[in-house]
């Protein structure tokens, strides 16, 4: 076998997605445009390669370039995703792949490549480490039924949803990204954290049409309380952006928009529910196992050059925990308008 690793173009979108439809540790966010949502959305460059023998893909691997200066250097695969990392059909390909990631890192100053690898199921090369025991994502079969689905919820959130459900709430599906983006900007400010820019969700919704939805639940007097992107994948839904008012705890609103994400997925022939990525023992990590999800520790890797170590930039600890107690107390406004040019390099 002769395997050659080449740089992808967009004349490579069909056949790119071909493999990543058949792929089984592929994600929705190895999909081909995802390169245009990163490139449009937040003004990141991207190197896809592709492997190949003979002229048949055997491998994929897609690949952010950031450059900040506050955040670093770094090539990540892939940015705004919480998965990412080669696809590949031989152990040859996979080592081909990561070479030629590490020559573009070389070649452009970088000293860190960042695979956001959702399963391991290669042999790693010398040098590479993974990242363990911080991050965990949470995916669950959909039942079908609606009451054996509430009833595989626990007991205790059970309550809460049931609520919830009889509280007047309603919701509606949307293409408008003002009430979600309000309502999101508000959430990531609670938490401390800088607000991506609103062309990022615009591109997403651009760029995956269908694929992308935003869900808006309103209150009894029909205001906005609580809002979320999705995006529907091969077999599963992703619950991915999600924002609401500090009023929506009482009201059970979260709770009630993801009751209807899965009843709504079962109606696109959705057979799984894909929570996403929480940090372990956060306040949404918890969330996530009150609702009967197990969690799957993710394990991302990393190959260091030049002496570096993994970055951290956790809230709970260190400068990015004095910046982020700061960020809350700013205003509003402020943050909205400032938020966006740093979040860019954060995703």
């Amino acid at each position: 076998m002769t395997v050659t690793v080449r740089h992808a173009s967009d004349n490579d979108r069909a056949v790119w997605d071909a493999y990543v439809g058949v792929h089984q540790d592929a994600t929705f966010f190895h999909k081909y445009d995802w390169r245009a949502v990163v490139g449009k959305g937040a003004g990141h460059s991207s190197v896809y390669l592709i492997a190949e023998n003979k002229g048949d893909i055997i491998g994929i691997l897609p690949l952010t370039i950031r450059r900040s200066s506050m955040f670093g250097k770094a090539i990540i695969s892939s940015m705004f995703a919480v998965y990412g990392g080669p696809l590949a059909d031989t152990d040859e390909a996979y080592r081909l792949l990561d070479k030629e990631a590490e020559k573009i890192a070389v070649d452009a100053g970088i000293d860190v490549i960042e695979y956001r690898s959702k399963n391991l199921h290669r042999i790693r090369e010398v040098g590479w480490q993974v990242a363990e025991s911080k991050s965990a994502t949470f995916i669950k079969e959909i039942v079908a039924n609606p009451e054996e689905r509430m009833l595989e919820i626990p007991r205790k959130q059970r309550a809460v949803l049931r609520k919830a459900l009889s509280a007047g709430l309603s919701l509606r599906a949307t293409r408008d990204i003002d009430v979600f983006y309000r309502l999101y900007a508000q959430s990531v400010h609670r938490l401390g954290t800088p607000v991506f820019p609103k062309i990022l969700f615009k591109s997403m919704m651009e760029v995956f049409e269908s694929d992308a939805e935003i869900l808006i639940v309103s209150d009894r007097g029909g205001a906005p309380v609580a809002s979320l992107l999705n995006f529907y994948g091969r077999d599963s839904v992703l619950p991915y952006y999600a924002g609401s008012t500090i009023e929506n705890r009482s009201l059970g609103a979260h709770d009630f928009m993801y009751w209807h994400t899965m009843a709504r997925a079962i109606e696109r022939g959705k057979s799984r529910f894909d929570f996403g990525r929480s940090k372990i023992g956060s306040g949404p990590y918890k969330f996530k196992k009150n609702w009967g999800f197990q969690p799957m520790e993710l394990a991302y890797e990393y190959r260091l050059l030049n002496g570096v170590t993994i970055p951290d930039r956790s809230q709970e600890s260190g400068k990015y925990a004095f910046l982020s107690s700061v960020w809350k107390k700013l205003p509003l406004r402020f943050v909205n308008t400032v938020g966006p040019h740093i979040a860019r390099h954060l995703g």
